[in-house]
This record gives structure tokens, C-alpha cells and sequence, in this order.
């Protein structure tokens, strides 16, 4: 099966937080990619000119992959962990079309 479900997700990290956010947040990534056979895409994007603004850029082979990564033991320590870091969290799903 082709990827083709995207998420991609804003974030604002609170003031004071980015340093102890940032480090979980790399890890959650590099754990997702080795670990989920349906992750084959997770980039994190920060902002040059605001760096508390994080955009992620993920791509799963289905909504199926999408759900076991929010199941998955290292996403949920890393929820747990950054919840009351952010000042703002968006998730918007898409298909990839092309790519």
C-alpha cells in the first residue's frame, strides 16, 4: 500500500519550554520512523523568525498507521511529557496526491 495519509500538525511551544520540549520532541520522531512500519515520513519544522512555532510533517501509510503511532508506548510518554508545554496544538489530516 502507498502512503497516502498525511498529518500535519501546528504547534506553539510556551515561552520557557522550548529548551526541555525540543529534545522529546526529536526523540519521538527518530522513534517513530524505526519502530512503525506504517510511519515511512515524521518532520519536524521550526520557524526561523518565532522558533516556539513548530510545524510537523507526517506521513503514514494509512489511518490505520496514523492510529497506532498515537497508541504507540514512546507517543504517549511524549504526550504525557509535553501536554502542558504547548500553548497551542492544530492536526489537520490530509491524502497525499502526489509525491
Amino acid at each position: 500500500m502507498s502512503a497516502n495519509h498525511v498529518v500535519v500538525v501546528d504547534l506553539v511551544v510556551g515561552a520557557g519550554h522550548l529548551k526541555a520540549f525540543m529534545p522529546l520532541m526529536l526523540e519521538n520522531a527518530r522513534a517513530s520512523l524505526p519502530v512503525e512500519p506504517g510511519c515511512v515520513r515524521f518532520d519536524i519544522c521550526q520557524d526561523e523568525d518565532a522558533p516556539c512555532r513548530l510545524l510537523l510533517y507526517e506521513v503514514y501509510d494509512d489511518e490505520v498507521a496514523f492510529a497506532a503511532h498515537l497508541a504507540s508506548p514512546h507517543y504517549r510518554t511524549f504526550e504525557i511529557a509535553t501536554s502542558s508545554m504547548l500553548a497551542a496544538k492544530s492536526v489537520r489530516t490530509m491524502t497525499l496526491r502526489a509525491g
